[in-house]
């Protein structure tokens, strides 16, 4: 049986104080190779730890996280390095782009830490373009494009290494309520390719979209009815 790419056992994360908060309290979570899930809630219930948690930013207090069977709590900060680099795509909110750098250059980016050899780079930069409907914009700088065009770079750098894992963080939340559709659409073009996804929004239409989603609510998850 093969293991669940993503399998949280008994998470807690605590942040000193005084008093002492407890961001996420006794988190169990599997996700299944392939799937697409949500993870909702509002501000302040602790989405972004289990954002940071999952995507290997930040360890438990207390608990285990293992990814596609692998226990990472313990491994040494350059080791989880590594496997963040390989396994796991990240779009954010904010785009996160470098301003001073072509689109093309954005993307090439990722791949100097990821492990792809130099001579693919090129080519996967371009499918990965291609793939978002950005081809034609390889050579314009990010502040040139539109909020939609700049968080479908976003994703193209997110994919280019081929991770199997993409962590998505309020990917509309700067976004109006079409150019939110066509991500989102993209989004699901890529689950549908087998990349497995996880949305973390506070949005409750973007939520619905998944074919699973949880709730968290003051550090606590269950699954949504």
């Amino acid at each position: 049986m093969t293991a669940p790419i993503v399998e949280l056992r008994d998470v807690t994360r605590s942040f000193p104080g005084p008093p002492e908060v407890q961001a996420l309290k006794g988190v169990n979570l599997s996700i299944d190779g392939g799937e697409y899930i949500s993870i909702v809630g509002p501000s302040g219930s602790g989405k972004s730890t289990m954002l940071n948690i999952l995507g290997m930013l930040d360890r438990p207090t207390v608990g285990e996280y293992r990814l596609a069977g692998t226990p990472t709590s313990d491994l040494p900060e350059d080791d989880r390095a590594a496997v963040r680099a390989q396994f796991i795509g990240f779009v954010f909110q904010s785009f996160h782009l470098m301003a001073r750098r072509s689109v093309f250059e954005n993307v090439l980016m990722p791949m100097s830490y990821s492990g792809v050899p130099r001579r693919e780079r090129r080519d996967r930069a371009i499918e990965a373009l291609d793939r978002v409907g950005l081809g034609h914009r390889r050579d314009f700088l990010p502040g040139t494009l539109s909020g939609g065009e700049r968080q479908r770079v976003a994703i193209a750098r997110a994919v280019v290494s081929g991770p199997r894992l993409l962590l998505a963080d309020e990917p509309t939340g700067s976004l109006d309520q079409r150019t939110s559709g066509e991500v989102m659409d993209l989004f699901e073009e890529l689950n549908a390719g087998g990349l497995t996804l996880a949305i973390i929004t506070h949005d409750q239409a973007i939520a619905d979209r998944a074919n699973r989603s949880v709730r968290i609510s003051d550090g606590r998850l269950s699954e949504a009815a």
